[in-house]
């Protein structure tokens, strides 16, 4: 049950205060004066204050309870607090709410409205302590994987991250191949690291093959190697990366560029770890863990017989999802800070502009966003303007102050629920995310 905090020097204002919200099945407790409400307050279990602004006889000024609030605020940044009293300047409590109190009732108040006013900050502070609770619970997860397995210094904060990295932790000590789908520039490297780092070949090489960077008559030459004479150019052997890679890991990149020939080859050394090099008849003995990453629909590329389903099957005995970087935003943030140069730091406009962005290269593509950003910088705060991201983007962080949901909750989730620490991120004030924050719907969970 909620407990609402009334300091108050009138004994009928806390009675009547407290019959009020019991009616709601609100506990409520009282203090007759800043001391003892501060006492109180430090005590802790106070979700809610409700305090007035004079408590001298004789007194109308509402410096008291400006002194009040500015101590509440100090002890507890984000606890709301609802001003209430008949005397003060209404010019004294606006000042006050812009400087983040959550609202000004004047005695007597109406019921309605000040029950309807204590209802909506209860159930955004009962929002803000379960995204606290869930942000805090997710990073001891992320802490636990840290300590068990090597992350390869991988950084990502998102939820949606942290089930495919765990996943790739649990999976690498069984030594099968392992399939990564994902959008280009998503990251799916990072996780190929991970897999070997964890894997029981973790001392041995890991040696990459981008199938979509080479002639396809160069594949099967760069994968299995080629004798002298091999084809037109191969005046000495060569050895390939299969070769290369004995003993340890070798990531195939875009697996469905590979040629069906190199295929077919491939199915092979994954059956018996058996191969040839182009224009040799003598067989190699290879150990290799093969991880393999698309970003193609290779379903479809089946269903047209441009892959061998038998492949298909083989290498994906583990099948991780990378999702792309707009379906994790809460990565956004920590992968700009680690891509920042010493020195440099991102503005509120500019987090808010990495935010909407919608990412469509990725990590990758955020990664040259930052490293242009801290180039062509003149101060040491990077300003959204200073991103060059498409000007459309940019203007709509310039004129439109409503984050949408997804930004609200990232920003909660990085600032561990603490809402004016969210809302400075923002570029907004306290009040205003709460506004925001109620409209979305967020204060029911």
């Amino acid at each position: 049950m909620p407990t609402v905090l009334v300091i108050d020097d009138n004994p009928a204002v806390a009675s009547a205060l407290e019959v009020l919200l019991s009616l709601y099945e609100i506990d409520c407790v009282s203090a007759a004066s800043p001391q003892q409400g501060l006492a109180r307050l430090d005590a802790g279990d106070i979700d809610l204050v409700i305090q007035d602004m004079n408590f001298s006889a004789d007194t109308t000024s509402g410096e008291e309870g400006v002194m009040l609030f500015g101590a509440v605020r100090e002890q507890q940044p984000d606890l709301p607090v609802i001003l209430l009293t008949a005397w003060t300047h209404l010019e004294s409590a606006v000042e006050l709410v812009r400087a983040g109190a959550a609202d000004y009732l004047a005695k007597p108040w109406d019921d309605h409205k000040l029950m309807a006013t204590v209802s909506n900050l209860l159930e955004l502070s009962q929002t803000q302590r379960d995204l606290q609770q869930r942000r805090s619970s997710e990073r001891r997860q992320q802490r636990a994987i840290a300590s068990q397995y090597d992350l390869c210094g991988m950084v990502y904060a998102d939820t949606a991250t942290e089930r495919v990295v765990t996943m790739a932790c649990q999976v690498a000590r069984a030594p099968v191949p392992v399939l990564i789908r994902g959008a280009n520039g998503s990251g799916k490297e990072c996780i190929a690291r991970i897999v070997q780092a964890n894997s029981s070949v973790r001392d041995g090489p890991f040696v990459t093959v981008n199938c979509g960077a080479l002639p396809s008559e160069l594949i099967e030459a760069e994968l299995f190697g080629a004798d002298a004479g091999a084809y037109t150019g191969a005046n000495k052997a060569r050895e390939g990366k299969f070769e290369a890679a004995d003993g340890g890991t070798l990531f195939l990149d875009e697996i469905g560029n590979l040629p069906l020939a190199g295929q077919m080859k491939l199915l092979r050394v994954l059956e018996t770890g058996r191969f040839e090099r182009l224009g040799s008849n003598r067989e190699r003995q290879v150990q290799v863990r093969v991880i393999s990453a698309s970003n193609a629909d290779i379903g479809a590329m089946i269903r047209t017989g441009q892959f061998r389903e038998d492949l298909y099957y083989r290498l994906n005995l583990i099948e991780l999802k990378l999702p792309p970087l707009h379906e994790r935003p809460a990565d956004i943030v920590p992968l700009a800070i680690h891509f920042l140069e010493a020195g440099k730091q991102l503005a509120p406009s500019a987090l808010n502009a990495l935010q909407r962005y919608p990412w469509p290269g990725n990590v990758r593509e955020l990664k040259n966003v930052i490293q242009r950003a801290c180039l062509l910088a003149g101060a040491t705060t990077i300003e959204a303007r200073d991103l060059g991201l498409p000007s459309a983007a940019v203007a709509a962080i310039n004129t439109d102050s409503e984050p949408d949901r997804v930004a609200i909750e990232a920003a909660l989730g990085r600032a561990g629920g603490n809402v004016s620490q969210a809302a400075a991120e923002l570029g907004l004030s306290r009040q205003a995310l709460y506004r925001r924050m109620e409209r979305l719907g967020l204060s029911r969970g």
